[in-house]
């Protein structure tokens, strides 16, 4: 990554607002990725085709290069973060989920 490439020529004077933005891989390979207008990033499918499932990357600026890193969302561990916030604990649950439990007996 610490390496700079020239710009093609092609991109050195692009006239519309859309900016391209020229992708390398660490083996060696460059891919031009556009950039909109609206901050949207289009990828290449030849990248993305290693990351399938993925949704989500972080992002972060290394030396003038913007490098994306796939993010799994532990969804489970954002609603356990949650409880802790709110003060909900493990025998909360517990108690919560056997009143629960004990509701539907009665009506059923």
């Amino acid at each position: 990554m610490g390496t700079t490439r020239p710009e093609p020529a092609a991109l050195q004077d692009a006239p519309s607002k859309e900016q391209p933005v020229l992708l390398s891989l660490d083996h060696g390979l460059a891919m031009l990725a556009k950039l909109t207008s609206r901050n949207r990033l289009t990828l290449p499918k030849e990248v993305l085709a290693s990351f399938r499932g993925t949704k989500y990357f972080d992002v972060t600026e290394d030396n003038g290069c913007i490098v994306l890193t796939p993010v799994r969302i532990d969804r489970a561990g954002a609603v356990r973060a949650k409880l802790t916030d709110l003060g909900v604990s493990g025998a909360d649950v517990a108690d919560a989920v056997s009143w629960a439990r004990d509701g539907a007996k009665d009506t059923g």
